[in-house]
């Protein structure tokens, strides 16, 4: 993951470096390859770069052709390469190999309208030098995280965690009573609120725009429930798999080491299954086990990663729920009420001393 800040002040004010750099070290643990930082009168973008596609040359933040557009982005975009193909075929040249440069060119061709051709997950910052405008956006089902604080006198304030708002000097940390009624409700603060009054989630499929002080939101993707297909139920199962086959397989261009988390469940085990049929190498996979048997699940991933061939790594683990709580509490920021954390915090520090992106089987039962 990366991680992503910036500032737009409406009074035409210069931003602070200090403070943007305050605010983009506060998240140093979403990217700890590369930083960078652009500045220009009354706007400030940085972040910081976990490196996984063009390692060498996708540095942020990036610039269009001709200098009038820059970009700060976290997350992946899945069709890319195919994206760029075609814009090439129209004439436009690139200097990197990233996915990042892509999302650059389709601004300036579609505006606003770039993220209809997205596939995949993503939250990202363009400063439009032409139209002294800011545009956020985030992904369909807001995977990647976005916040942003708009304040009485105007300014834009935005970050991809609570801690990195919470290192401007003008962000309240006043709670939101209403926010917080919400969460004993729902387990969790159902956005665009937060804990914070201040603070506030851009929500999934939507994106920002930001000019003179004035923001606009809009939504610009809804799930379809209307249309309809008749299909026998052998061809549903062929289409699942399809689906399932080409999403995973996009999800595996990487040009860092690639792994995958096993629980031997239905969906992380679909998971693993569908990478050993992409990958010419065996499959890095990972695994949580508990000393009670009553709770841990590694027979079934061991079996499961022994019928594909994997390369199996499994972690024994002693969950101290109150020696995790304060590093779970600072990365959420907020109440979030859902014991899985725990142990996916436990299996995802181990992989990380292996590989530096693992698929997972998380968002299946959400489907």
């Amino acid at each position: 993951m990366c991680g992503i800040v910036g500032i737009a002040s409406a009074n035409s004010g210069r931003i602070d470096r200090e403070t943007l750099q305050k605010m983009n070290r506060a998240i140093l643990h979403r990217g700890p390859d590369d930083d960078g930082f652009y500045l220009n009168k009354n706007v400030g973008l940085a972040m910081r770069r976990l490196s996984i596609i063009d390692v060498a040359h996708g540095k942020q933040p990036m610039n269009n052709e001709d200098k009038t557009a820059w970009i700060v982005f976290n997350g992946e975009i899945y069709n890319f390469q195919e994206l760029r193909k075609d814009l090439q075929n129209e004439g436009n040249k690139f200097y990197t190999n990233s996915d990042t440069e892509v999302i650059l060119h389709l601004y300036d061709k579609y505006g606003v309208d770039c993220v209809q051709h997205l596939r995949g997950m993503f939250a990202f910052a363009i400063w439009d030098e032409r139209e002294k405008s800011l545009f956020i956006a985030r992904d369909r089902v807001g995977k990647k995280p976005l916040l942003y604080a708009h304040q009485p006198n105007g300014d834009l304030i935005f970050g991809s965690e609570f801690r990195a708002l919470l290192a401007h000097p003008e962000i309240s940390r006043e709670i939101d009573n209403q926010a917080i009624h919400h969460y004993l409700s729902y387990l969790c603060v159902p956005a665009p609120l937060t804990a914070y009054k201040q603070i506030r989630k851009l929500e999934p499929a939507h994106w920002l725009r930001w000019k003179n002080g004035q923001i606009e939101t809009r939504r610009y993707w809804s799930p379809d429930f209307h249309r309809k297909i008749k299909i026998t139920e052998q061809e549903a199962e062929e289409e699942t798999l399809r689906l399932l086959r080409e999403s995973t397989k996009l999800r595996m261009i990487a040009e860092v080491p690639l792994g995958a988390f096993l629980s031997g469940g239905v969906d992380s085990s679909v998971v693993v299954a569908l990478m050993a049929e992409e990958s010419p190498q065996p499959v890095k996979t990972f695994s949580i086990g508990f000393e009670e048997e009553d709770f841990s699940e590694l027979k079934y991933a061991r079996r499961v990663a022994e019928h594909i061939g994997a390369e199996h790594h499994e972690f024994i683990v002693r969950p101290n729920a109150l020696e995790v709580l304060p590093t779970l509490v600072e990365h959420y920021g907020e109440p979030y009420a859902d014991s899985s954390a725990i142990p996916t915090y436990y299996v995802a520090k181990e992989t990380r001393k292996h590989v530096t992106v693992a698929l997972n089987g998380d968002g299946g039962d959400e489907s």
